[in-house]
């Protein structure tokens, strides 16, 4: 059973850092791509960072781009999300979910269009003094 469980998440001033951990269970990364996506109040999702490291390939959205850090472990059963310079715009329930390599073209569609079949349960992340 593919399971992903996130962990991270908290209260942190403008300009401070976070890093978020996706723990998986039930699959390997060897044929799933991970992705981190977060969804805020009165906003659209939004597809963060994407990861596919069977292709050894990555994604940021624009609004990340230079400050957050997609990355796995060595073990290959958690990803992570570093994310420096936070912003108040960064205020969200920060969600991973898994998608099946077969089931997307390109890593960028996959994190756009959150081409995923399994989520975690969020975790809320906010940026505020």
């Amino acid at each position: 059973q593919v399971q992903l469980v996130e962990s991270g998440g908290g209260l942190v001033q403008p300009g401070g850092s976070l890093r978020l951990s996706c723990a998986l269970s039930g699959f390997t990364l060897d044929y799933f791509a991970i992705g981190w996506f977060r969804q805020a109040p009165g906003k659209e999702r939004e597809g963060v960072s994407c990861i596919s490291t069977s292709e050894n390939s990555t994604y940021y959205a624009d609004s990340v781009k230079g400050r957050f850090t997609i990355s796995s472990g060595n073990a290959k059963n958690t990803v992570y999300l570093q994310m420096n310079s936070l912003k108040p715009d960064d205020t969200a329930v920060y969600f991973c979910a898994a998608a099946k390599l077969w089931a997307f073209t390109t890593l960028p569609a996959m994190c756009v269009r959150a081409m995923v079949t399994s989520w975690g349960q969020g975790t809320q992340v906010t940026v505020s003094s």
